[in-house]
C-alpha cells in the first residue's frame, strides 16, 4: 500500500489515510488529520468514491466547527453599554422602530449603535 491511500476499515467503520506499517498492523489517520489508529490488514479495503467524499465532507465540517465565533457577528443586534447615555438613546430608538415594525429604522439604529461602540467603547 502507498502512503496517502484512502482505505475503509470495516472494524471501525471509518475511512483513513494509510500512513505506514507497524508490525502486522496498518497505521491509518482520519481524513483531515487526527489521532492515528491501528488496523488489521484483513479489515481494510479501498474506500469507495462515496466513502471518500463523505470523509472529506466530515473533515471540512470539523474544521468549520473548530473556528471560534466571530465577535463581530452582525446577525445579532448589539447590546447597549450600561450607564452610557448615547447607547441608551440608540437602544430606545431601535426599540421604537421595532414597535412600529420599521425594520429599516431598526437596522439603522443597530448600525449607529455599533459605530458608537467601536468609537467609544473599544
Amino acid at each position: 500500500m502507498e502512503p496517502g491511500t484512502l482505505l475503509y476499515d470495516t472494524a471501525t467503520d471509518q475511512v483513513g489515510e494509510y500512513r505506514d506499517q507497524s508490525g502486522p498492523y496498518a497505521m491509518l489517520r482520519p481524513v483531515g488529520g487526527g489521532r492515528e489508529w491501528q488496523a488489521h490488514p484483513s479489515t481494510l479495503r479501498p474506500a469507495t468514491d462515496r466513502e471518500r467524499l463523505s470523509a472529506g465532507v466530515r473533515a471540512a465540517n470539523d474544521r468549520t466547527w473548530a473556528v471560534p465565533p466571530d465577535p463581530e457577528d452582525l446577525s445579532r443586534p448589539p447590546w447597549p453599554v450600561p450607564g452610557c447615555a448615547e447607547c441608551t438613546h440608540l437602544d430606545d430608538r431601535r426599540e421604537t422602530a421595532r414597535a412600529a415594525h420599521d425594520h429599516s429604522a431598526a437596522t439603522d439604529a443597530n448600525v449607529l449603535l455599533r459605530q458608537h461602540q467601536r468609537a467609544e467603547h473599544p
